[in-house]
C-alpha cells in the first residue's frame, strides 16, 4: 500500500469530508499516514471523525506530512458538483513539485488541468482520477442477474453523505470475522480508494449503462468468490431532488433485503437546506414497493447525538417500525447480523 496523506483542509469530520473520514476509517489501499486539515491540526483524525484514536494525526499542511513518508495526496473532499475548490489548488501543486502521486475522485478531473498535468510529467509522478478511470463503461443490462445466488443487501439510505457505504463496510467485516462468506458491491469513488475489490463508480458512468455495469460488478462478484450474502453500498437516496440514488442498484441488483440508513436529528438534505428530509415511513414504503423485498433494520447514523440519544433512537425506531435498529458504529452488531442470516436461508 501507498502511504498517503489526506487532504481534507476545512472538511474532516463534517459531510463533505466524507471520503477523508472514510479513508481514515478503513482502506486497503492505502496506509493514510496523516490528514491535512489546519482547523484540526494536532488533533487524531480518528477522534474527529468517529470518538477514537486511529494514530492518525491531523497536520497543518503539506509540508508537516512529508517526515511521514508519504508517497500519495488523496484529496479527499466531497463538493457539491464535485468541483476542485480553489484553495486545495496550491497544496496539489505542492505535492506535485515534492514527487507526490494525487488521486482524486472529484468530477472535476485533475488531470485534465494544463498546470497539474505539466507538474506530473516534469517531476515523473501520476495523477489518477477515479471518477475518469470508469467514466467509458458501457456494459448492457442483460438480465444474467438472475444467475447470482447469493442474499443481496442493499444498505440505502434518507440522503446523501449519511454513511451508507461506513455501513456496508462494517457490516461485510463483521460478517467475514464470524465465519459468513460474504463480500461488498462498491458504488462510488471513496469504496474504491477503500480498495473494494467489487467497485464501479455510478456516477461517472452514462446512465444508460449504470443497470448494466452495477450487474456486471455484481455477476463478477459471484464468479469470483461465490459468497452467500453480497453488502450492495447505496448512492444518495430514493427522493433526494439533487441526487435520486437507489433506483438502478435496486433495478439491477434485485435486492432480497434492505438495510436504510438514517439520521434521526438531520432534518434537511445535506447542502439543500430548504428540502426537508421526508418521514422516515415513506422511504419504507417506498423502497419496498420498488424492490418487492422487505426493509430488514435501520442504521442510526449518530452525527449530534449523545451516546444517550442514540440509545433512545434506536429503541424508539425499533419500537415505531417493529425492524431492529442499531448504530454500526458502537454496536455488537452480531443481532442484525443474526437478521441477515435469516433472510440469506430464505
Amino acid at each position: 500500500m501507498d502511504n498517503a496523506v489526506v487532504l481534507a483542509e476545512g472538511v474532516l469530520g463534517s459531510t463533505y469530508g466524507k471520503t477523508a473520514n472514510g479513508l481514515v476509517r478503513f482502506t486497503k489501499r492505502y496506509n493514510v499516514k496523516a490528514v491535512i486539515d489546519s482547523k484540526k491540526a494536532g488533533m487524531d483524525a480518528g477522534q474527529v471523525v468517529e470518538g477514537k484514536s486511529r494514530g492518525i494525526p491531523v497536520v497543518e499542511n503539506l509540508s508537516d506530512s512529508l517526515k511521514f513518508g508519504v508517497s500519495t495526496l488523496v484529496v479527499g473532499i466531497a463538493t457539491d458538483g464535485g468541483y476542485l475548490p480553489d484553495e486545495y489548488r496550491g497544496v496539489i501543486s505542492e505535492a506535485l513539485h515534492n514527487g507526490l502521486n494525487v488521486v482524486s475522485g472529484l468530477h472535476e478531473f485533475i488531470s485534465d488541468d494544463p498546470e497539474f498535468y505539466e507538474l506530473a510529467r516534469k517531476h515523473g509522478v501520476r495523477i489518477i482520477d477515479v471518477r475518469k478511470m470508469f467514466r467509458d463503461m458501457k456494459m448492457p443490462f442483460t438480465g444474467r442477474i438472475r444467475e447470482v445466488k447469493s442474499s443481496r443487501i442493499a444498505v440505502l439510505g434518507t440522503d446523501s453523505a449519511i454513511g451508507k457505504r461506513t455501513t456496508t463496510v462494517v457490516l461485510t467485516n463483521s460478517m467475514r470475522k464470524a465465519g459468513d462468506k460474504s463480500c461488498m458491491i462498491g458504488t462510488g469513488q471513496t469504496a474504491w480508494m477503500q480498495g473494494i475489490e467489487h467497485t464501479v463508480v455510478v456516477d461517472s458512468m452514462i446512465n444508460d449503462f449504470i443497470p448494466g455495469n452495477l450487474e456486471w460488478n455484481t455477476l463478477r462478484a459471484w464468479d469470483m468468490e461465490a459468497p452467500d450474502i453480497m453488502f450492495i453500498e447505496g448512492q444518495g437516496s430514493v427522493l433526494h431532488p439533487a441526487y435520486p440514488g437507489s433506483f438502478e442498484i435496486i433495478g439491477a441488483c434485485r435486492p432480497t433485503g434492505i438495510i436504510l440508513q438514517h439520521a434521526p436529528k438531520r432534518k434537511f438534505f445535506d447542502g439543500f437546506e430548504d428540502f426537508r428530509i421526508p418521514p422516515l415511513e415513506k422511504y419504507i414504503k417506498i423502497l419496498e414497493l420498488l424492490s418487492g423485498s422487505p426493509v430488514i433494520a435501520i442504521s442510526v447514523n449518530r452525527e449530534n447525538m449523545s451516546d444517550e440519544e442514540v440509545r433512545d433512537a434506536v429503541s424508539n425506531l425499533e419500537s415505531q417500525y417493529g425492524i431492529p435498529a442499531f448504530d454500526p458504529l458502537s454496536d455488537d452488531v452480531e443481532r442484525v447480523s443474526r437478521i441477515i442470516r435469516e433472510v440469506a436461508m430464505q
